[in-house]
């Protein structure tokens, strides 16, 4: 192999390691979600909230897959048009202060990580204001 194709495989490597290891590891924290909330570690445990019938909530005993999957798909849609929104708002901002004439020019994986890591810090406050809540409580 001459050492353009090296150059190119090792650019798709790159490319697909990311987004790989990006999707093993949102499974990865799905699937340990369900453990931190049924055992008690060191003392504390996370306790998941329903919708409350009162001032405190009604506590939901045993959390299956079930549950967390309805907290982490509302989550992950906030964060993809939360993303959207961002893309947007760059676009716009791109076209009035900038000399670029596509988005190709700028957008790459290390801008859409950026997004990604904002989408996520204002999808966590979004979401705090819904009705399920988790709370640290001890065992």
């Amino acid at each position: 192999m001459d050492s353009e194709i090296k150059m190119a495989l090792l650019t798709i490597f790159k490319f697909w390691f990311m987004v790989s290891w990006n999707f093993a590891l949102l499974i990865v924290l799905f699937r340990s979600l369900k453990y931190i909330f049924n055992k008690c570690i060191q003392g504390y445990m996370f306790v998941l909230l329903g919708c409350p019938k009162e001032e405190t909530g009604e506590i939901i005993d045993e959390i299956g897959y079930g549950d967390l999957l309805k907290v982490w798909r509302k989550w992950f849609m906030l964060m993809i048009w939360t993303v959207a929104g961002e893309m947007i708002v760059a676009v716009i901002v791109m076209k009035l202060f900038s000399s670029y004439e596509s988005v190709f020019t700028w957008f790459n994986m290390y801008v859409l990580h950026i997004f990604i890591l904002i989408a996520g810090f204002f999808s966590f406050i979004v979401l705090s204001v819904k009705c399920k809540k988790v709370q640290v409580k001890k065992c």
